[in-house]
């Protein structure tokens, strides 16, 4: 499974999302989304899914923790201790033996993050 992790502030909006999202998932077929659970709720990701009209999963903080990403936000460092929420969003989500294929793209307004992991063949 493809899927797309998101990072977003609390401000972010679906234009936020989506520049992440176009700019990550460019050549790629996603077939979910994964952000942190403490991110439900969020009307502009509730938005922006459902448009897409792709599954949404949520992550345990406590399962962002210590995943290995390829970029580094001090910010999710400290609050989720991973470098990337995307990036590790889109890891936990995909699966056993996932691996990145695109590391975050951060949207224009700096509001929002996305990259993309593939799920490991078993």
């Amino acid at each position: 499974m493809i899927v797309a992790g998101l990072g977003f502030s609390s401000s972010a909006t679906v234009d936020s999302l989506r520049a992440a999202y176009d700019a990550a998932a460019a050549d790629h077929d996603v077939q979910a989304l994964a952000t942190v659970a403490d991110k439900e709720g969020h009307l502009a990701l509730a938005s922006f899914a459902e448009g897409l009209a792709l599954p949404l999963h949520f992550v345990a903080a406590a399962d962002l923790a210590g995943q290995r990403t390829l970029t580094c936000s001090n910010r999710s460092r400290a609050t989720y201790g991973t470098g990337s929420v995307a990036e590790a969003s889109a890891l936990v989500a995909a699966g056993k033996g996932a691996r990145l294929l695109s590391p975050r793209h951060i949207s224009d307004d700096g509001l929002a993050t996305c990259a993309i992991a593939i799920g490991g063949h078993s």
